[in-house]
């Protein structure tokens, strides 16, 4: 049985971002946010660009957030946090914070402010090594400000700014891969998980923060209005993705690649698509051509994930084995 002072420390964890939220039934985010600060043994500040969750979690007078909080803007949020860090690390020096231990720094950003908007000074507060965990709620769109596409948004989604419908298809082109764009800055940890895989989510926040370096998550969090899905049907959708290897749960640490959890049986595509009324037009009969040319991309990059995985696996353990 735990003892009375872990069992406090547990309760405080889990009193970190509380219910009174006003994000929609069926929205991934809160899962993932609770996920990743019940996962944080230590004292934890939290810098939050603009989008889903900053609006609908800190509606005046009203909030749920129970740490200490920075709401930046959609560029900004990397740089802010790597203010924050910085000076938090010159007040320790200077014996001017009375802080016993240490301190763990996460950022949330949603697709919009990680692959695009904030992008630029993400990349530099990689490369400058600041101790800290971003982590990128991936909706696959702009959400709050009414469903744009973004760069995460995959091939052939509806969105209301790449509608399909009789003069347009849906979005044309393929989803950027924002976990090998931070694998390229050779930070200690990068990991891409889901909301339906809450334990894996949770061992690579463990992972993620024990770090001396700065360490990035991509969670892919359900959007019932975006996607177009039933509210109760949120873990399903996201479970579904992995088991079709749309969104395969894996590390990288120190640049060494490993899967973290595979699907049992691998599925088709289409059991991630049919549910979601974004890719509803891709079943027309006209539009069949374009849906046979996902399934092919997602085996490509599938199997070249599983080839990396392997060599880096062989790696390790020739590094492992003794000298003859």
């Amino acid at each position: 049985m735990p003892s009375l002072k872990t069992m406090a420390r547990r309760e405080r964890r889990q009193s970190r971002f509380q219910g009174g939220h006003s994000l929609c039934r069926g929205c991934g985010v809160p899962i993932a946010v609770r996920a990743v600060l019940n996962s944080i043994e230590t004292p934890v500040v939290v810098v939050n660009a603009t989008g889903c969750l900053e609006v609908a979690t800190t509606r005046y007078p009203a909030t749920a957030w129970n740490v200490p909080w920075l709401h930046v803007a959609f560029e900004n949020a990397a740089a802010a946090a790597s203010g924050v860090e910085t000076a938090y690390r010159a007040l320790r020096r200077r014996g001017a914070l009375p802080v016993d231990g240490p301190m763990t720094f996460v950022v949330f950003a949603g697709d919009g402010g990680t692959y695009d908007i904030g992008l630029q000074a993400l990349s530099g507060a990689l490369e400058r090594g600041h101790r800290l965990l971003y982590v990128c709620y991936d909706n696959e769109a702009y959400m709050n400000t009414g469903i744009q596409r973004s760069s995460a948004t995959p091939f052939g989604a509806s969105t209301s700014t790449s509608p399909a419908g009789l003069e347009s298809f849906g979005k044309l082109e393929r989803r950027k891969d924002i976990t090998a764009i931070v694998v390229a800055h050779h930070i200690p940890y990068v990991a891409q998980a889901s909301i339906s895989h809450w334990q894996d989510l949770s061992d690579k926040v463990a992972r993620a923060t024990s770090m001396d370096g700065p360490a990035f998550i991509n969670v892919l969090t359900t959007c019932q209005l975006g996607w177009g899905h039933e509210p109760r049907l949120a873990i399903r959708i996201a479970r579904l993705a992995v088991e079709t290897c749309f969104w395969p749960l894996y590390e990288v640490v120190h640049g060494r690649y490993r899967l973290t959890e595979g699907p049992l049986r691998k599925l088709p595509i289409e059991a991630w698509l049919r549910p979601q009324a974004r890719f509803s037009h891709l079943f027309a009969p006209e539009n069949r051509r374009w849906l046979a040319e996902i399934q092919p991309q997602v085996d490509r990059e599938w199997e070249d994930l599983l080839a990396r995985c392997a060599l880096d696996a062989s790696a390790s353990d020739a590094a492992r084995e003794p000298p003859p």
